[in-house]
């Protein structure tokens, strides 16, 4: 999994609290839009974890850049932002979770987990 989040705090609180659990492996902590782009093409992670407003050209952009391509990373938003306008932007652009950050940890697990079964059987 690769976690994309301009807040070096909260990329690695979600580091921590992912690498606690034994079935989900954090591969990389990116710190800007780009970056995650070239390590998800690097690592092909199972999932991505992506900040929405993130410098280097945002997350809309992240996550159309991913979509084409490293495909089979499946998308998780997470943000500060629960405005529609927020929510739509990411979804056009290939995420299939969004949540909101101070969302319940066991929530943020279950996401992930939601998102690796959908890997594991082809479905979006």
């Amino acid at each position: 999994m690769l976690v994309a989040d301009d807040n070096p705090v909260i990329g690695d609180a979600l580091r921590a609290l992912l690498e606690t659990e034994p079935d989900i492996d954090v591969v990389a902590v990116a710190l800007n839009a780009g970056e995650a782009v070239a390590l998800a093409e690097l690592l092909v992670p199972e999932v991505a974890v992506l900040d929405v407003r993130i410098p280097g050209g945002g997350g809309a952009w992240m996550a159309r850049e991913l979509r084409r391509r490293v495909p089979q990373t499946r998308l998780l938003a997470f943000s500060a932002h629960s405005d529609t306008r927020s929510i739509a932007q990411m979804a056009s652009a290939g995420v299939t979770e969004y949540l909101v950050k101070g969302s319940p940890n066991t929530e943020i697990v279950a996401a992930i987990r939601r998102l690796c079964a959908n890997s594991a059987n082809g479905t979006e």
